[in-house]
């Protein structure tokens, strides 16, 4: 791996421990020479794990649609910035420029950059790892959710399997590092529809 894709809020949020954490992935990432692959923004957490990043010698790679960065939202320090039509092509950016994904507490769309990539290696449209950051617990209720999809037959155990979660960032990177995507054979069984 040489980069990791975060998405994440453009708000800090209601806790410290958030930025806390998104100061300790930046850290992380640097530690272990990966770039950082993110939405661009110099505001909210994004601009936390961007700040972390730089100020610790990493290399930041930003992604931001012109109508963002046109309101000033994208940060000055970034080595590289990659200004997009949109927001559709800014997630493919993103992910074609990421060997891995982890997602930090944000909102709707931190959740929907998530499940779109989630959804690729559900598919097998791509084999690398996601990970949920998932600081002062924030995610539970979300993998709770999944758990139950996979209860009622929507979800597939294996699939549910996919998703990485820690509240620790040196746990998460470590096991991407071990990742195997898993191998579906059969996607559809038409015997149970």
């Amino acid at each position: 791996m040489k980069s990791i894709g975060v998405f994440c809020g453009s708000s800090v949020g209601a806790r410290p421990n958030y930025s806390k954490a998104a100061s300790r992935l930046g850290a992380q990432l640097v530690a272990r020479d990966l770039r950082l692959v993110y939405g661009g923004g110099n505001v909210g957490l994004m601009g936390v794990i961007a700040d972390a990043v730089l100020d610790a010698g990493g290399h930041v790679t930003g992604v931001i649609p012109q109508a963002l960065a046109q309101k000033e939202l994208a940060h000055p320090r970034a080595q590289e910035m990659h200004v997009v039509g949109s927001m559709h092509e800014r997630k493919a950016m993103m992910a074609d420029l990421s060997d891995g994904f982890i997602a930090m507490p944000g909102g709707l769309g931190t959740l929907e950059e998530f499940f779109e990539v989630l959804t690729w290696a559900q598919l097998g449209f791509h084999r690398k790892p996601v990970g949920l950051l998932n600081s002062e617990s924030y995610f539970d209720p979300l993998l709770a959710f999944i758990d139950a999809a996979c209860k009622e037959s929507f979800v597939r155990w294996s699939h549910r399997q996919i998703i990485i979660s820690s509240e620790q960032p040196a746990e998460i990177l470590d096991l991407f590092e071990s990742y195997r995507a898993p191998t579906v054979d059969k996607w559809i069984d038409r015997k149970s529809l």
